[in-house]
Parts: structure tokens; sequence; C-alpha cells
């Protein structure tokens, strides 16, 4: 749940957004995709409502827990991709999968978690949206196949000028994968800036995101 939550994401940058578990940080995302409507205030995305019509192209959404259809092959997913979404860009998905090895024949369930999660950023990017929303999707990935994930998120993105909101809760890639720090707690942003400027002060990142969250540890510096 939210309450009193003001935020606004920087253009072109690449936000990590930090809290503990029930922080609000899956609702905020939702309300910025338009999964969910707000109960009160307002939320735009590129100065419309992320429910209207127009807005649904612009942003791409990678949820947690990557919700594939398994039984689909890599190749449905695809062609549903494309008659969904008018900016779709075919031959950028296909030449992006074969790069990472994903067979076009596979189905979706028996894709490794590491494919899943770059087949899941695929059909978000291949819609050509201007804002892309990453609910912890390399979560459930090791180390390396998440810092994989992550420079192939920041690689395609600054390429392309996309915005992206990282929610997330690996407090130690924030200042090499992201450019702004956006941190929840209880509903509420507590704070927001260019983690530059943290780095400027000479505070270490982790220490002020505890101190910012008054003791509530993101799941995985407390495990």
């Amino acid at each position: 749940m939210l309450a009193g939550a003001t935020v606004s994401v920087p253009a072109n940058s690449v936000v990590a957004l930090v809290g503990p578990n029930g922080a609000g940080k899956t609702t905020l995302l939702h309300l910025a995709v338009g999964v969910v409507p707000a109960d009160a205030g307002r939320v735009t995305v590129f100065g419309v409502s992320p429910r209207a019509a127009t807005a649904r192209g612009d942003v791409g959404f990678v949820a947690g827990d990557k919700p594939l259809y398994r039984r689909f092959r890599v190749s449905e997913l695809l062609r549903m991709g494309a008659a969904l979404n008018p900016r779709w860009d075919q031959r950028y998905a296909a030449q992006r999968l074969d790069s990472l090895g994903i067979d076009l024949r596979k189905r979706a369930g028996s894709l490794s978690g590491g494919e899943q999660a770059q087949m899941a950023l695929t059909l978000a990017l291949a819609k050509r949206p201007r804002l892309l929303l990453l609910d912890e999707p390399g979560a459930a990935l090791d180390p390396l196949a998440r810092r994989a994930f992550l420079d192939d998120v920041s690689g395609e993105t600054s390429a392309r000028g996309i915005t992206v909101v990282h929610s997330s809760h690996d407090v130690s890639e924030l200042d090499r994968a992201c450019d702004h720090l956006v941190v929840v707690r209880r509903g509420t942003v507590v704070h927001a800036s260019a983690i530059t400027d943290l780095i400027a002060t000479g505070q270490g990142l982790e220490d002020f995101i505890l101190r910012a969250l008054g003791g509530d540890r993101p799941a995985e510096a407390a495990a």
C-alpha cells in the first residue's frame, strides 16, 4: 500500500527502487504500468494516465515471476508480441534471442531461469517502450547470471535513451547499474536523488539506504 508517496522519475535515467518487502515498490510499478488504478492522487506517464491507450505502447514491464506462457514456443510468444504491440520490432527480437542462444522452437517452460528472464526482457524491449519497469526479474538468478542480465539492461536501454525503473533488493550492485535512487519505506518515498550525489558526499550507498529505511533492511541485505 502507498500513502502520500510522491516521486518524479528523471528521463533517460536508470532508477533503482529500493525498500523492504511490503514497502510499496510493486504497487508503485503496478500503478505506473496501469495494472491497478490509484485510489487517490495522480499517476502520469509522459503526461497521460498509464491506463490510457496512448500510454500502453510507451511502457514495457518485466514482472518478478517472469509470467510467460509456459506451453508457448518462443516463436509463438514473438508472434503474440507482434499482434499486440503496434511498434513491435520482430527483427530485433529474433536477433537478440539468437545472440543469446535461445532456440525459437523451445517452449518457454523448458527455458532456464536466466533464459526466461532474458525472454521476458526481449518481449518488453521489442515493443520499443520509452519507459521500462523491472520488478526484480533477476531475483532468482545466481550472481553471475544476474550481473549479465543487468549489463544487458544497461546496454540495451542506454543505447536507445529508455528510462528504466528497477525494483531491486541487490543493494551491492546499485551504483554499478543505476544512476538514480528512490527509497520507499512503509508506503512512502523517503528519499530520491542521483546516486552520484550520494557518492560525492563520501557516504557508503548501503549504509545510506539502511539509514533512510530506519533499520527496515531490504530482504537481500538481511539474508
